[in-house]
């Protein structure tokens, strides 16, 4: 199954409602609309930033609730992806190394590349899958895109006062940050 926006510009694209019936989809009125690719793209670009700054600003003798966050918010996001893939997905609290934090981190931002590489229908499509209480949902990949952008944003200040608190600096990722220095080009 397929969504549109219920936008003035969104359903009047013949396109790209000639290419979703072609494929074979139904459509159905959610919030994403074509041309927010270049959106999604910019959420995962300062997903990647923010993951890969906060990283850098943690040793292994850091609090070990950073890092239990750390590998959280990598674990999370890569549990949506798998989801988006139809796989298995695996814990979402794990303990892990930095380094296995940072491949994971170069992994999933491959991944998406390639996910949003796909265009715009495959942001519109409703991914179905159970959350972690075994309930059904269906959510679009742009939708699940800026669920892991806020989620991770979430865990690093939780990060940044966990490592304040221990008496070190923590990264600063805030997103206009980011914008203001063009960390995210």
């Amino acid at each position: 199954m397929i969504g549109l926006d219920a936008g003035p510009s969104s359903l009047s694209s013949p396109q790209l409602r000639r290419e979703l019936t072609r494929a074979g989809a139904k459509l159905l009125l959610i919030r994403y609309h074509p041309g927010m690719i270049e959106d999604v793209r910019r959420w995962m670009r300062y997903n990647s930033w923010g993951n890969r700054e906060t990283l850098k600003s943690l040793t292994a003798s850091s609090p070990a609730a950073a890092l239990k966050r750390m590998a959280h918010i990598v674990a999370a996001e890569g549990l949506w992806l798998d989801r988006i893939e139809a796989k298995t997905a695996g814990a979402v609290w794990p303990e892990l190394p930095l380094e296995s934090i940072a491949a994971a981190i170069s992994e999933n931002d491959e991944r998406w590349k390639a996910l949003i590489g796909k265009g715009d229908a495959e942001l519109a499509r409703k991914i179905p899958y159970k959350n972690s209480k075994g309930e059904p949902w269906n959510s679009s990949v742009a939708d699940i895109a800026q669920h892991v952008a806020f989620h991770s944003a979430y865990h690093r200040g939780q990060i940044a006062s966990d490592v304040r608190a221990a008496g070190f600096e923590p990264a600063y990722t805030d997103f206009i940050h980011a914008v203001r220095k063009g960390f995210l080009a």
